[in-house]
């Protein structure tokens, strides 16, 4: 079998106990499959964990303690080797279940929730080393209505997965295919990277690399955009008029790019590093500081066109960066609610 046929066949039990919210068998899948150095790359406020325990013990039982009837459910299964010769397995869907308790103070609902993650996982000599893993918090917060930060220019919805429905892409894996897919993504984000420094929006040549039909699904805080507009006016507009020095670091920060058939994925740890030096994204007043950001992204080809696009980024590790405790905000916007001290607004 091939190597990344066999890596997806070897995270298969990790889903599976996942899915079942089951984690004690999750704790023993990860013993198993995990080097004994693993590093668990995180979205803010978990970041960095070393080691499986740690990663079992401080993030998905704080989630099945608030969701009990936790699953997980994969839309996106795929696999590749990066340029560079790393071998790479991601996967993208929701966490769901029921919100009964508090979960990083955020106030439960009793009502089913769902959280969007993509998790990228890096093999050597047949073991997972390193997982990148961005869970959309943020979608949590707008489902508990404590949402405290600006309104969305982008549409907030339940994000599907592929439209064609072969997200699990099957073996065996095709190189050639990967490849085309990989390197029609990499000279599109080649032409992005022209505008502003080298022209208006014609340089990105667009049409050239974009389905007419396409849809952008942005992280919750940003919201979906569809077509050409949609994603310029909902997203690349505000984003580049707020942050002109984007792409300019490039020195600074990595991408991992693998591709499986019709997909495309790219993980970073961080990916992007800007100013916001003007406003206009997000309602952000311009600090003129320098951040780094973490995208983790799934594309769908489509007749040689992107179809589809999925984007997580870590905003809340942005507005870290910028002094803005999101979740101190939170708390004193919820801290009348039920079930919540009225001084700190932190759960009972």
């Amino acid at each position: 079998m091939d190597a990344p046929s066999r890596h997806k066949e070897c995270i298969a039990p990790l889903r599976a106990a996942l899915y079942d919210g089951d984690l004690a068998r999750l704790r023993g899948v990860l013993h198993e499959i995990c080097a004994p150095d693993v590093v668990f790359r995180l979205a803010f406020p978990f970041e960095t964990i070393h080691g499986v325990d740690a990663f079992v013990d401080q993030v998905y039982a704080s989630l099945a303690l608030a969701w009990p009837d936790m699953e997980r459910r994969d839309h996106i299964v795929m696999a590749g080797p990066t340029r560079e010769g790393a071998d790479w397995v991601g996967c993208g869907g929701y966490y769901l279940g029921t919100f009964r308790k508090p979960w990083l103070d955020i106030p439960p609902t009793g009502h089913l929730a769902h959280m969007r993650f993509h998790e990228f996982y890096r093999f050597d000599n047949g073991r997972i080393v390193e997982l990148q893993a961005l869970w959309d918090v943020p979608e949590v917060m707008m489902q508990a209505q404590a949402w405290p930060m600006s309104p969305s220019l982008g549409r907030e919805w339940h994000t599907p997965g592929p439209a064609t429905c072969d997200g699990h892409v099957a073996a065996p894996y095709d190189l050639a295919q990967g490849a085309a897919t990989c390197q029609h993504i990499v000279e599109m984000l080649e032409h992005l990277k022209r505008h502003p420094s080298q022209g208006g929006p014609e340089v990105m040549e667009m049409a050239r690399f974009w389905h007419p039909r396409m849809t952008w699904y942005g992280p919750s805080g940003i919201g979906t955009g569809r077509g050409i507009d949609g994603f310029r006016k909902w997203h690349q507009i505000p984003f580049l008029n707020a942050m002109p020095d984007r792409g300019q670091y490039l020195d600074e920060v990595e991408y991992h790019f693998f591709g499986d058939r019709n997909y495309a994925a790219v993980t970073g740890w961080p990916d992007m590093i800007q100013s916001i030096s003007r406003g206009g994204w997000l309602g952000i007043a311009p600090t003129g500081k320098r951040i780094d950001m973490r995208s983790l992204d799934f594309w769908r080809v489509e007749n040689g066109l992107i179809r589809e696009n999925w984007v997580l980024v870590d905003l809340l590790h942005m507005y870290d960066q910028i002094g803005v405790d999101v979740f101190a905000r939170l708390r004193e916007f919820n801290k009348a609610r039920a079930g919540f001290d009225p001084e700190t607004g932190v759960a009972l």
